[in-house]
């Protein structure tokens, strides 16, 4: 289908597909593996949208929400979600119960940066936050390498 034009008013957002959000859990879920750290992991579209969700065998069930959480939050702030830290307690206090609750402080959350565009957001939980957010960015940084066979890509983590 092709894309409208600039005179339509419609606007075209950029977002990973189905096979590229794959890719990016495929590498995480064997990163998670080789380390032994049973996760749930969510990836979202950049208007909010689940696209992928998987839970490991072992992996907790009450990380699913948290790092569908992480995923929200990284992918509509368009910043990685232990980006917060101490800023919740002053600044931005209160700002852990925005969105219905669902706004997430907690490392794991990353978004997805494409030639300079967010394209997603990707929460895993399960591990310790460093954890988390170690296995988020070995798919993203796959994810990036395997588009970067494909022709030069402007990475943003």
């Amino acid at each position: 289908m092709p894309s409208p034009s600039k005179s339509s008013g419609l606007i075209s957002t950029p977002s990973l597909s189905p096979s590229l959000a794959q890719t990016l859990m495929s590498a995480s879920l064997a990163y998670a593996g080789s380390i032994k750290v049973p996760i749930n992991i969510w990836i979202f579209d950049p208007s909010l949208h689940p696209l992928l969700f998987h839970r490991m065998e072992g992996a907790k069930l009450t990380s699913i929400d948290i790092a569908y959480n992480k995923a929200l939050t990284a992918a509509g702030h368009r910043l990685s979600t232990d980006k917060y830290g101490d800023k919740v307690n002053g600044l931005l206090h209160g700002i852990g119960r925005s969105n219905g609750g669902r706004f997430c402080t907690i490392a794991g959350g990353e978004p997805i940066f494409v030639d300079g565009v967010c394209v997603g957001g990707v929460g895993v939980s399960g591990g310790l936050p460093s954890e988390d957010k170690d296995i988020a960015l070995a798919g993203i940084n796959h994810l990036l390498r395997t588009l970067s066979a494909n022709g030069p890509v402007k990475a943003k983590l």
